[in-house]
């Protein structure tokens, strides 16, 4: 059997990565939908229309390769660019959504220490990835060393490294991010059919209650904290407190003496 490779945005388009993008469009609109500010900036996977439920007025699309292939139903390109070298300024975005970019991005790391850049403080970040803990993760593994031998076909597309929950999370606090959601979906096994897609359904209810952290997908939602600083609400446009009028010490003493003198 030949090898056969498929990248990210084809993938995207068999019944898997269907059963995935709904999955992470159902989280995406609801963890978006409640976050103001703005600027946002979606990067990568034109696909998902990450900012779609979001009211943020000013919204970008980056990809980090141009296409002429227009994709239907996608939000349009706004800028091109390396996602570690984002072409705005420090603190001047106010969410910012990475659906798999960390995964097929050439320094992670990078990208990440630029995304919190880039953010303002109690700004936020959401990421979208492919957990290698799973029943997905352990076929695409296996069927790397088959191609050793010079067959077997990938479950999930090719050139990605996919980077575990609890790693991203220790990636996340290094930079002084605190996590506010993290949750794991799409538990039914990596199954090519849409048939069999349908007839595993039962797994995504029991896969919550008992196997939870194996879910093929997980999502993270984590705030950008400044250390040290105190930001000011509307609380600051109080009354001022009104304190007793303070009386020199010179004036106390000469009350004093004449005091004395009159006994």
């Amino acid at each position: 059997m030949s090898i056969s490779i498929i990248g990210l945005h084809e993938w995207f388009q068999t019944p898997l990565g269907a059963y995935l993008l709904a999955w992470e469009r159902n989280q995406m609109n609801a963890a978006v939908a409640d976050i103001f500010g703005y600027h946002a900036l979606q990067l990568g996977v034109p696909q998902l229309d990450a900012l779609e439920a979001n009211r943020i007025p000013h919204q970008w699309l980056a990809t980090d390769h141009w296409s002429d292939v227009p994709l239907q139903g996608a939000r349009s390109v706004a800028l091109v660019s390396e996602f570690s070298a984002l072409p705005f300024p420090a603190s001047s975005l106010d969410l910012v959504v990475l659906p798999h970019s960390l995964e097929f991005s050439a320094d992670p790391h990078a990208t990440l220490r630029e995304v919190e850049r880039a953010l303002v403080p109690e700004g936020r970040v959401v990421i979208c990835g492919l957990n290698p803990t799973s029943l997905w993760g352990v076929q695409q593994s296996r069927a790397h060393l088959y191609r050793r031998f010079g067959f077997g076909e990938l479950l999930l597309p090719d050139g990605g490294d996919f980077i575990g929950y609890w790693r991203l999370r220790d990636w996340l606090r290094l930079l002084s991010f605190d996590v506010e959601v993290g949750t794991f979906g799409c538990y039914r096994g990596g199954v090519r059919s849409e048939k069999w897609l349908q007839r595993l359904e039962w797994m995504d209810k029991a896969g919550p209650k008992w196997w939870p952290i194996f879910g093929a997908a997980y999502f993270l939602v984590a705030v950008k904290r400044v250390r040290g600083m105190r930001l000011l609400g509307p609380a600051w446009k109080g009354k001022p407190v009104r304190v007793g009028k303070s009386v020199p010490m010179a004036h106390r003493a000469s009350e004093r003496n004449i005091l004395e003198k009159s006994d």
